[in-house]
């Protein structure tokens, strides 16, 4: 009589480490699940890509930019962006840039994949 109290104990403690280990892994999946990604191409105005072109990303809140340099294709990456946020993002190279285009906190998507066209002189701000 007195092993069943001791076989209940053993059975929670083994229970509580095969559960307790899988709790962090699921908060790291919603906190991946609450970021995004904003990846594309450069291109000039015949749509070849254009390396080392530098493409800047606006954090519309803070104001902070990031930027990066498009690949030897002409792609650019960037992740772990915050989904409640606004984006401004344009490249330029050269003299030239391209438009601007927002990535609005509303849109849900979890992905942006964009063209950003070198297609206008940039203005001497």
């Amino acid at each position: 009589m007195k092993l069943r109290p001791i076989l209940s104990l053993v059975a929670l403690i083994v229970l509580a480490s095969i559960v307790l280990p899988a709790l962090p892994a699921q908060n790291n999946k919603q906190k991946e699940s609450e970021l995004r990604t904003v990846r594309g191409t450069v291109v000039d105005k015949e749509e070849t890509p254009v390396d080392t072109a530098v493409v800047y990303l606006k954090n519309a809140h803070s104001q902070d930019i990031i930027t990066h340099l498009s690949g030897s294709d002409g792609t650019f990456r960037f992740s772990g962006l915050d989904i409640n946020v606004d984006y401004e993002i344009h490249a330029e190279k050269e003299g030239m840039t391209s438009a601007t285009r927002s990535i609005s906190n509303f849109d849900t998507r979890k992905e942006f994949v964009l063209t950003l066209r070198l297609d206008r002189k940039k203005s001497g701000k």
